[in-house]
């Protein structure tokens, strides 16, 4: 071969090299900007049912089955609701037995493949909750997004956004106690969720975009009677709250802030998320650039999110050591900025956004006495 044929075949190789790098880059990008509503994030590891008996249920050991609390346990067309671990149960070394408090729909057997949520609700208020819900359109820059308001006494709104890999069903988790204070409740479905509408580039944007949204459900909340708005979000949803506080054109109306694992670092969420599914360490990089540039998120822009300066009203965090996905440091470093108005409750033992989930009652205590004064 002659040094020119060698060099072309050289560069060829190495074009082709650059092409499948940046293609893996792209595809490890996907795990954040096309996470599907109501599917498990790729940090959550798929787990096996080895057995089922009255009140019980036999998973895989693993860290995510051994979890304290109480977590919806999906599988494909089925849903169930499993309590703490039952560890006087006899099981093998390589199971675990938790408590089945029951079953919503669909049947488990041995062999079933089935992972943890923190979506103990399924269906809507009415359904699983017996409460009273109306099904309503807030008109955004997209079209109308669905949502469920439940009506309350007080003329301080709770806003409830979800985050990845979730739906609007995780915001029963904490209905019923909302309730009981008396707080109208507003649901909200945005872009990209079942029935709202889609992004034009049909990708997330981890807040970025989707805080538009909230924007208009906070000027809903105002034309339908709202003094004062409480924003309760979690995941990319605490971080579409935290933009709305910003930049909203009724931000004059929120009163203040309920943030459950905030995603405050997109390049870190990002990262997690990609390595989740396995993308080699060299390729990291590669699919944080990928991000950055389908989804426009600037890095200056994004930094805002997480600048204490910028903080201007109440706001309580809920966040835990071992979040996979959005690292607890960076809510732990603003609380530790603004102590005169961020207050950190840390919850340990908790996967990414399931901070109730790992004890109810403690969590409702914490929001309790955030939300007293801004009623």
């Amino acid at each position: 071969m002659g040094p020119a044929k060698a060099t072309t075949s050289a560069l060829t190789a190495v074009l082709a090299a650059g092409v499948a790098s940046v293609a893996a880059g792209r595809l490890a990008s996907d795990a954040a900007l096309k996470a599907p509503p109501g599917r498990p994030l790729p940090t959550e590891p798929r787990l096996t049912v080895h057995g089922t008996d009255p009140g019980r249920i036999t998973l895989t050991r693993d860290l995510a089955s051994l979890r304290p609390g109480t977590y919806g346990l999906a599988g494909d067309g089925s849903h169930a609701v499993v309590g703490p671990v039952l560890h006087s149960a006899p099981h093998t070394a390589d199971t675990v037995v938790r408590r089945l408090e029951r079953v919503t729909h669909g049947t488990f057997a041995a062999g079933d493949a089935v992972w943890l949520t923190p979506n103990v609700h399924v269906g809507d208020p009415r359904a699983a909750l017996g409460l009273d819900q109306a099904d309503v359109d807030v008109p955004g820059e997209l079209g109308a997004l669905p949502a469920w308001f439940l009506p309350g006494q007080r003329d301080t709104w709770v806003i409830a956004v979800h985050g990845l890999g979730t739906t609007r069903e995780q915001v029963m988790n904490v209905m019923g106690f909302l309730h009981s204070r008396r707080l109208p409740v507003l649901a909200l479905a945005y872009r990209g969720d079942l029935g709202a509408p889609r992004s034009p580039d049909g990708l997330n944007h981890l807040g970025e975009t989707e805080w538009r949204d909230v924007d208009a459900a906070i000027r809903y909340a105002v034309r339908q009677g709202a003094r004062r708005v409480v924003l309760l979000g979690w995941s990319t949803g605490a971080t579409m709250a935290l933009r709305a506080a910003e930049h909203s054109t009724a931000r004059e109306h929120i009163a203040g802030l309920a943030l459950d694992s905030p995603v405050l670092s997109w390049e870190a969420t990002l990262r997690a998320l990609a390595r989740a599914r396995h993308t080699p360490q060299s390729l990291l990089p590669l699919a944080v650039r990928a991000a950055q540039g389908r989804a426009g998120l600037h890095p200056d822009r994004v930094a805002e999110i997480a600048d204490p300066a910028r903080l201007a009203v109440p706001t309580l965090i809920i966040h835990g050591p071992d979040d996979q996905v959005a690292p607890w440091e960076y809510s732990r470093a603003l609380a530790r900025h603004r102590p005169d108005l961020v207050a950190l409750h840390t919850v340990p033992d908790a996967p990414h956004a399931a901070m109730w989930n790992a004890d109810p009652k403690e969590y409702e205590e914490r929001l309790r006495r955030f939300l007293t004064p801004l009623m």
